[in-house]
């Protein structure tokens, strides 16, 4: 099975195993098991007495990493849960704390360029964004409904997009004569108001994109949510990993591990992020911006 069909291929695979170190016999949560890149590697060194719980928003990555860790080494048990509900999962384990926790932040490729998903401006989509479909709202219901202010400091502070109050006036301006219910029509609405620098590589949309999922799916808040919880739900000498890919994302993660070991409760495993090798990078792009942050519970180890 290859990355293609998989549709995710784990990010900064050898130095999760480097800072989990993980062991025969013990539990990982892994947060975001996606596509199970990273619990299909993690799976043979836990051995038959280990256990892993995988979460995530998404049925359609659950469904299929239930079959492809079909014949895992290690038990699996699923739940379709966001990681904010770590806490709900846990007591559903009968397992309040586990050895360890990972987190991988980023999205699984076949989301990316899936119409269910209406995440992409390569290709006329529905604009949805939900990852999780149990949210209320959709990237459309923000698009259509919030005041212009709003909607500009939506993108502004999720995305740093500088042309916020711009792209927000052409968008209110646009609804007015109809509702934006497709990616290629918002994507366009952007692209007319945001002049495309000459070494710009990104479309001109990107950021707008991206700030509008992270608010459909609620991920700072979900972010903060799991790393308030996560250190507390480690056994002695556990260790918690995460992956980000935003800057804003990794800020919090670090803030948050250092507050966690300012109050002696975890040690930090990484002073500065680890990030993929150039070899990595040339033949992964989209994981250029990871960047894996760790702590250790610090009653041992």
């Amino acid at each position: 099975m290859d990355h293609v069909e998989i549709g995710h291929e784990p990010v900064l695979a050898s130095e999760v195993i480097a800072v989990l170190a993980p062991r025969a016999g013990q539990t990982l949560i892994d947060c975001t098991v996606g596509r199970a890149g990273h619990a299909s590697i993690l799976a043979p060194l836990l051995g038959p007495t280990g256990l892993i719980v995988g979460i995530d928003v998404d049925p359609n990555n659950l469904e299929f990493s239930s079959t492809r860790l079909r014949d895992s080494p290690c038990p699996v048990r699923f739940f379709q849960a966001s990681f904010a509900e770590l806490d709900e999962v846990l007591s559903q384990v009968g397992q309040p704390k586990a050895d360890l926790i990972l987190a991988d932040l980023g999205l699984s490729t076949n989301q990316l360029f899936d119409s269910r998903y209406g995440l992409s401006f390569s290709a006329s989509m529905p604009l949805d964004m939900r990852i999780d479909p149990r949210l209320p709202k959709s990237a459309a219901d923000l698009v259509n409904s919030l005041r212009e202010d709003d909607l500009a400091n939506v993108l502004y502070e999720l995305a740093q997009e500088r042309y916020s109050r711009r792209i927000a006036r052409k968008i209110v301006e646009a609804r007015r004569l109809s509702p934006i219910t497709n990616t290629e029509r918002l994507a366009e609405l952007v692209r007319s108001v945001v002049p495309r620098a000459g070494a710009e590589k990104i479309d001109p949309a990107t950021r707008t994109f991206l700030a509008l999922r992270m608010a459909v799916n609620r991920e700072m808040e979900n972010l903060d949510a799991l790393l308030a919880k996560a250190p507390r739900h480690l056994l002695p000498g556990g260790r918690l990993a995460v992956i980000s890919f935003q800057s804003m994302e990794d800020r919090r993660v670090k803030q948050a591990f250092r507050s966690a070991e300012q109050t002696g409760l975890v040690r930090v495993l990484t002073k500065k992020p680890l990030s993929p090798t150039d070899d990595e990078s040339a033949r992964n792009p989209r994981s250029r911006s990871a960047k894996l942050r760790a702590v250790v519970n610090n009653a041992e180890g």
